[in-house]
């Protein structure tokens, strides 16, 4: 008998609640798709995300500048940025870690390296564009895309041993929910990673400037953190670099 690829692997690992697993098959651009057509109710930046345009610059420029201007001089470096979540998510052999909205998957293929070819690394997004150049640049056999809803993930509860969430949480209409239905992906012990956007403390104008303009949810200090705990977790560490906020912790 052959050894399960990572597709089906991954088909192991969704909600047949939710899940009719027979009708599943990847989608000609090699990914699982459980959507059907694009949204049209979403912001400048969501619409942006969707786009044939950014999944090409996203990694080499779109990311390093927009970032890297929100994080300010001081703030990590992408290299940096991703050790710093890899000392997060505390990764070995074997494991199997959630990246959602994942986009062109550079995260997710980092996360795969981690985790090695015993371990599963899933990147599940809703934008078909982003997913098309995540599989394109993609050729570790340990890694495999979902177009789902990173809200409602439709996987069974505590099947993953972490989950990390950069730079999305804020183009979320449900925010919160997102954040407990990826506690319910973790197992007892599993850890979680968020990056999001930050409240200036006592920047009003500015925040309501840049939240304005951008069309996405900047969160206070305290927020996320406060999430993460009624869930469940503990341990929780908060770093905050201009504009950015970085959480992590682990499940009880």
């Amino acid at each position: 008998m052959n050894d399960p690829t990572a597709l089906d692997r991954v088909r192991e690992l969704l909600d047949p609640a939710l899940l009719d697993l027979a009708a599943l098959s990847p989608s000609a651009r090699g990914y699982l798709d459980l959507l059907g057509e694009e949204p049209d109710d979403e912001s400048p930046v969501q619409w942006l995300m969707r786009s044939g345009f950014l999944p090409g610059i996203y990694e080499r420029i779109w990311r390093p500048a927009v970032l890297g201007a929100m994080k300010g001089p001081f703030g990590p470096s992408t290299a940096q940025e991703m050790a710093l979540v890899g000392r997060m998510l505390e990764l070995g052999p074997g494991d199997r870690v959630l990246d959602v909205a994942c986009g062109p998957g550079n995260v997710t293929r980092t996360l795969a390296r981690a985790v090695g070819g015993e371990g599963l690394a899933v990147g599940i997004d809703a934008s078909a564009t982003m997913l098309a150049r995540a599989v394109r640049d993609t050729g570790s056999e340990n890694v495999v895309y979902v177009r789902g809803d990173a809200v409602d993930l439709p996987f069974l509860p505590g099947c993953f041993d972490a989950v990390c969430c950069l730079a999305a949480l804020y183009l979320f209409a449900r925010p919160f929910d997102a954040l407990a239905g990826m506690a319910r992906a973790l197992r007892p012990g599993g850890r979680i990673a968020v990056m999001t956007t930050r409240r200036v403390p006592f920047g009003g104008p500015f925040n309501n400037l840049v939240g304005a303009a951008s069309g996405v949810r900047l969160f206070g200090d305290e927020e996320v953190v406060d999430a993460l705990t009624r869930l469940g977790f503990s341990g929780l560490r908060h770093r905050a670099y201009g504009l950015v906020q970085f959480v992590n912790g682990r499940l009880v």
